[in-house]
């Protein structure tokens, strides 16, 4: 009984359309969440995947991001910061450092699977380059190739 309750409370707080700020969003960041975008990066990036999503043009979750990796695939990979347990993608970004892709995190799973047009959180995905819309990409890539590495 005590179940149901907690869920309607959760979707009443969602569907109120009561947006949380970037400040909220990396209070629940993981420790390994670096390089993490500033809010100006992360709106860019959401604008991008929009675009990308459209064109069918983004890889979507650890598995399917993994092996396109692993294929040589280019693109710019983005990770949700608030992923527990956080073992579910630690080897993304050394797999991205060994291969050159330009890496990032952003604060929110939610906003991530939001931003590439589906219901369910999303804790990885990869922009892949089109000509559509190239100039959006170009600025996405230039942003978190200039963020910097952990060391």
């Amino acid at each position: 009984m005590t179940k149901a309750k907690e869920k309607t409370t959760g979707e009443e707080e969602g569907s109120s359309g009561i947006e949380r700020t970037y400040q909220q969003l990396i209070t629940n960041l993981n420790p390994i969440a670096q390089p993490l975008a500033s809010r100006k990066v992360t709106k860019k990036i959401y604008k991008c995947i929009k675009k990308a999503s459209k064109l069918k043009q983004i890889r979507r979750g650890v598995k399917e991001v993994q092996k396109f990796i692993n294929k040589g695939e280019k693109g710019i990979v983005v990770l949700a910061g608030d992923t527990l347990p956080i073992d579910v993608y630690c080897h993304i970004p050394v797999m991205c450092e060994e291969r050159n892709l330009p890496y990032t995190y952003i604060p929110s799973k939610v906003d991530l699977g939001t931003s590439a047009g589906s219901k369910r959180p999303t804790c990885v995905i990869m922009i892949k380059p089109h000509e559509e819309y190239q100039e959006a990409y170009n600025e996405c890539l230039e942003e978190v190739a200039s963020l910097p590495l952990p060391v």
